[in-house]
Formats: C-alpha cells, sequence, structure tokens
C-alpha cells in the first residue's frame, strides 16, 4: 500500500493512501505558509495532537463539510462535540489504539502543554503512532524530547515525523537526539519556518541528522509531497 505525506505547512499534515486521506492538525486559513486554504482540503479521517489554535483551527469546518471523523484526546473531542455540533468526535487517551479503515491508530505520549481557544482544559498533549500497511510512521507532534521516545521507535519505523522549531518545542540538537532513540529509516521535520520566532535552516538540520545519525533527511516546502518507500 502506498502512502504519500504532504506537509502544508507549520505541524499539518496529510497521510494519504489509494483510498483514504488522513489530515492531522489543520491550521491553514490563518497560517502564513499554508498553500492551500480549508476550503480546498478533503479528509476522510482528522487528527488532532493537542488544543493548541495553531493545531484546530481548521478542523471544525473541515469536519462538517466534509463529514470526516474527529479523533482527539478524550477532552478535546468532547469540546468539539459540544461548542462545534462535531456528531462524529472520538476521545482517545494516552496509550490507547484503535483499528480504522486506513489502518492501526495509536495515541502516545508528547511532551506539552495544551490549553484550548477558549481557555478549557485541552486534556493533555499527544502524538501519534500509525500501521498503515505494512509501514509504521510516527507524528511527534509537539513536543519536547523524551527518553520513551525510544520505546515508541522499538516497533521499528520506516518515517518519523518531528517538530524542529525550538522554543516551542525542541529544536534541531534535541530532534538529532530524539532520531537516535526513534531510529527511524526516514525522519522529517515539521513545526518551523512558520513565525519568526521558530525559524530554522532546514538544510542545516539535515546536514546534522545525515552527519550523526543514521535516518535519510526529507526536507519538503509546503505543500509537497514525499511517498515512503
Amino acid at each position: 500500500m502506498a502512502v504519500e505525506l504532504t506537509w502544508y505547512g507549520h505541524a499539518t499534515w496529510m497521510i494519504s493512501t489509494d483510498e483514504h486521506k488522513v489530515l492531522l492538525d489543520p491550521f491553514f486559513d490563518d497560517s502564513p505558509t499554508a498553500p492551500i486554504k480549508a476550503a480546498e482540503v478533503e479528509a476522510d479521517f482528522i487528527l488532532v495532537s493537542h488544543g493548541h489554535f495553531d493545531h484546530i483551527a481548521d478542523v471544525a469546518n473541515i469536519a462538517k463539510r466534509t463529514g470526516a471523523p474527529v479523533y482527539a484526546i478524550y477532552e478535546i473531542a468532547n469540546w468539539f462535540s459540544a461548542n462545534h455540533g462535531i456528531e462524529n468526535a472520538t476521545g482517545m487517551n494516552i496509550g490507547g489504539a484503535i483499528e480504522l479503515p486506513f489502518g492501526k491508530l495509536k495515541m502516545v505520549p508528547a511532551v506539552h502543554s495544551s490549553g484550548l481557544p477558549d481557555g478549557s482544559y485541552g486534556g493533555v498533549a499527544a502524538g501519534f503512532l500509525m500501521k498503515i500497511g505494512e509501514k509504521k510512521l510516527y507524528f511527534a507532534c509537539d513536543t519536547a524530547l523524551f527518553s520513551d521516545m525510544q520505546l515508541i521507535g522499538a516497533v521499528g519505523l520506516d518515517v518519523a515525523v518531528l517538530p524542529i522549531g525550538d522554543l516551542f518545542t525542541m529544536g534541531p540538537d534535541d530532534s538529532v537526539t530524539a532520531i537516535d532513540l526513534l531510529k527511524p529509516k526516514t525522519v522529517l521535520p515539521s513545526h518551523y519556518n512558520t513565525w519568526p520566532p521558530i525559524e530554522q535552516d532546514a538544510s542545516s538540520w539535515a546536514k546534522l541528522v545525515k552527519s550523526r545519525t543514521k535516518a535519510s533527511p526529507i526536507v519538503l516546502n509546503p505543500g509537497d509531497s514525499y511517498t515512503v518507500e
């Protein structure tokens, strides 16, 4: 099964197979780097890692227009149901997994805060481990470096997507340590160059990854895609 990853800038990703489109942390209309608007996006499933505005801003509109079910930490799923009328929001929690038409989805830890835009409690932040066909993908989402990444990587990762922006998440140096723990075949950077406080030189990051790890770094421009081999 072919798996294609498309980066829409910031921390927004589309994971596409021949039959399904899985959208992670949709942030289009207010993003200075997104190449398209939310109205142009199709999705069969929507994943939400945590409650910050730059990860959930377009969830409700896309979910209502497409009918895509939303998967998020329990408190965020309930918030979407109560405040945005999203009837097909499924709450999960850390360590929980679910079989979906595109494959297996597991919610894993992330070290980050998670408040919702109106001040509501957003539970805890999460990352996602996905098994699609024989491919295993890890989206760290917004997180600091943590040692249990070694356990996440023990499944044998084909791809890891890691934040490198620093300030709000781990930066380039810590991401390299994360790669050492995760041991993915391929790694892609995320959550950088949206605004000046998180500007990074992705080409320098890629050189660092090549010099210090065995992973192959892939750097995308917003709107570009990578096919998982």
